[in-house]
This record gives structure tokens, sequence and C-alpha cells, in this order.
């Protein structure tokens, strides 16, 4: 299916790298409103990463094409991944419902810890179609969000403001254009022109 799992396994990279660090937490995906601690919701405590967010990257575009040469000897054109930022809203929620604050708190910062020392998602904890990815995954963290009201995100989702983090993880997803095939090279011509001296007969150099 190739590209068209590629959220899917970009969630489940995020979930390996973290379940990797921090023991004992459930991490999810879904959104962190009012009815996030039903019965239907991850077992608690849990660090949740809300996809909130999904635009281009320019400053990493990229315009060259790759040629990948195939078991024939032919040569495969393929156009260059469009680069895109998925930004994810990171909370965490704790089983202590009277007060949950500080076990939230020391969950960020466990997952803080865990988002700062992996500058780009490791190789190893790659899912799926980011295997092949053609440039390394680069993250950010703890910068400002592209929510334009924080407090209006909250009023929507019907729930009591929570600290957050800002993360976001740059992709890279290939056009859904034709590729081009060359067909390899089996012959070589070389052609020699004879040069003519005047007064002289007819040679090469």
């Amino acid at each position: 299916m190739g590209d068209q799992t590629i959220i899917k396994d970009l969630d489940s990279s995020l979930k390996l790298m973290l379940e990797k660090e921090i023991k004992d937490v459930s991490i999810s995906f879904v959104t962190p409103d009012d009815k996030f601690l039903s019965t239907n919701q991850p077992s608690l405590p849990a660090i949740d990463l809300f996809l909130y967010d999904i635009r281009e990257n320019r400053d990493r575009r990229y315009n060259e094409y790759t040629m990948e040469r195939q078991p024939d000897g032919s040569i495969i054109k393929r156009p260059p991944s469009v680069r895109i930022n998925c930004s994810y809203l990171v909370t965490a929620w704790s089983k202590n419902t009277n007060n949950p604050i500080e076990d939230e708190h020391y969950l960020l910062g466990r997952t803080m810890a865990v988002l700062v020392s992996n500058p780009k998602i490791p190789d190893d904890v790659l899912q799926g179609c980011l295997v092949d990815q053609e440039f390394p995954l680069p993250a950010i963290s703890l910068q400002p969000s592209n929510l334009h009201s924080p407090s209006e995100f909250w009023q929507a989702m019907k729930g009591t403001p929570k600290a957050t983090l800002h993360y976001t993880v740059t992709i890279g997803v290939r056009p859904s254009v034709n590729e081009v095939k060359a067909k390899p090279v089996t012959e070589k011509t070389i052609k020699i022109k004879q040069l003519h001296r005047e007064g002289g007969n007819s040679g090469g150099y």
C-alpha cells in the first residue's frame, strides 16, 4: 500500500520509541476531549499524541529526481518526495483523578526527555513504509504550536486545559505520478571520421 499507510506507520514508530523508554504507560493517539477518561479509552496512566496539524515543509523541499537501477539493468526515474510536517499535541493523563497534576507533570517530564534526546526518529523503531524513506525523519520538540488559540482548542474539546508538549516530525510523501523507466544500454556505437589532407591521401588521426 506504500505511502497510504504512512500516518499509521508514523504513529506506530512514535509509540515504539516512547515504549522503549517509558514503561507501564499507555500510548494513545485519540482526541484529548472530555471523553478521554471514558471506559473505551486507553488505560491510565497514559501519554496521548494528538495529530492536530499536517502541512508541507517548504524549507525542506527537494527537487532532484532519484534514479534506481533495476535487476534487468533498466533505470527507474522517481520524483522527489514532498516533505510533510506532522504536528502532535502531547498530553499526560494520570490515574489519580483527585489530584492528577503532579503525576501528569512527571509523565510529561519523562516524555520530554525522550523527545529532545531524539532529533530524528531512530532507525530501529521505524515501521512499515517509513523504513524505506529516502531521508531521515527529523523531529522538533518544545517549539510554538500551530494552534491559533490554545484556549479555543480546549474550549472546543469541552475539557479542562492541560499542560502540553508540541512535537513535529517531518516525513516524505512521494507524489502519485507515473515513474519513467529507461531501457538499459546494451550496445555502444563508435564512429570514426576520416579527415582529408590537401595534396595527399585521406587518413585518420
